[in-house]
């Protein structure tokens, strides 16, 4: 009975509605833009795979977020804000921001450092189940 009761006084305490944050990246015109709740609130250029590296395409859920990574296969390569959705490849930030808008990278997608630190943090407060990742042609 005790129980049954602090499960009902625990039901009328309203609860708070999670968020839900989309970021959809397309390859062909090299653009990044989050919505969250459907509301677009960002739209930023990036870089994905160059020619001979591939960045996979589909709909995916961070595994993993690292507010400071650096690449093991590459060389060390800073990987600032990192937002990982498949094995290595991560959303992250990147200092070769004239890189951006084009084809660049080893198959992850990177960002202005300050606009993968605002994904960063929608991710982080949201939470990786709330948050899709889908990258189209």
């Amino acid at each position: 009975m005790l129980l049954v009761a602090v499960l009902c006084g625990w039901a009328a305490y309203p609860t708070k509605a999670l968020a839900s944050t989309l970021a959809v990246i397309s390859l062909s015109q090299q653009r990044m833009e989050v919505s969250v709740n459907g509301v677009p609130v960002y739209d930023w250029p990036v870089s994905t795979a160059r020619r001979g590296y591939v960045t996979p395409r589909g709909s995916f859920r961070p595994i993993r977020t690292e507010r400071m990574w650096y690449s093991r296969k590459y060389d060390m390569s800073p990987m600032p804000y990192a937002v990982f959705f498949r094995g290595g490849y991560a959303i992250h930030g990147t200092q070769y921001v004239r890189s951006l808008g084009r084809p660049a990278s080893h198959g992850c997608v990177r960002l202005r450092t300050a606009n993968a630190a605002a994904f960063y943090r929608l991710v982080r407060q949201h939470g990786m189940r709330n948050t899709r990742i889908v990258i189209t042609r």
